[in-house]
């Protein structure tokens, strides 16, 4: 189904000041669900263009920090004190040590509303799509910390639902959230999981 990208979201955020019209998803997804509070360390992963950064800013406050990271830059940058997003490929192996340093330790909440580029060829878009959820997958046990909170967009295909399995698996308890800011007739998805159990080792982080 085609979408009008000028949409009633579209046009409340260049009203609001949100760089996206996906700020309203996770705004809908915080009031119902509060997983952001103040003080946290939030990272937001394919953060482009910025309105996630900017929610998670407003929820965390000026004692939080939220870092973000995408393979395209915000542009221009926000001037949230309490946010940091860089430019970087999720694969490359030094992201992740770049992130810890400049968030200050594990993340509390782990954020990815990523989506790769379409082609329009179904089986080669679902192929993406479960190839970038199993990097955010391997990236887990690097950067959430212990009982910490996991909110990630899902879309469909065979791979998508197996990764999204395994990612339930890893938390204490985890639920399916669908807001209704998504875009009229998409098939995306959210994955909630709190109280992430963390691989075999690793420390309890502290409850925020």
């Amino acid at each position: 189904m085609a979408y009008d990208r000028k949409d009633h979201f579209h046009q409340r955020a260049k009203r609001e000041g949100y760089r996206s019209r996906a700020a309203y998803k996770l705004l809908e997804i915080q009031q119902s669900q509060r997983l952001l509070r103040p003080g946290q360390r939030v990272i937001d992963l394919g953060c482009w263009p910025g309105g996630w950064l900017q929610v998670a800013a407003e929820a965390v406050g000026r004692k939080g920090r939220v870092v973000g990271v995408d393979l395209a830059a915000i542009d221009p940058p926000l001037d949230n004190e309490n946010v940091i997003a860089f430019c970087a490929d999720l694969t490359e192996p030094s992201v992740v040590e770049e992130l810890i340093e400049r968030l200050g330790g594990p993340a509390d909440v782990l954020l990815s509303d990523a989506a790769p580029k379409l082609s329009g060829i179904r089986a080669a878009d679902q192929a993406r799509e479960g190839a970038l959820l199993e990097g955010v997958e391997a990236l887990l046990g690097k950067l959430l910390r212990k009982r910490g909170t996991l909110l990630i967009k899902i879309l469909e295909g065979p791979d998508a639902v197996l990764v999204d399995r395994r990612l339930r698996r890893e938390f204490e308890s985890a639920k399916t959230v669908k807001p209704s800011a998504s875009r009229r007739g998409s098939s995306e998805r959210y994955l909630l999981g709190r109280g992430y159990k963390g691989p075999s080792g690793q420390p309890d982080g502290p409850s925020r």
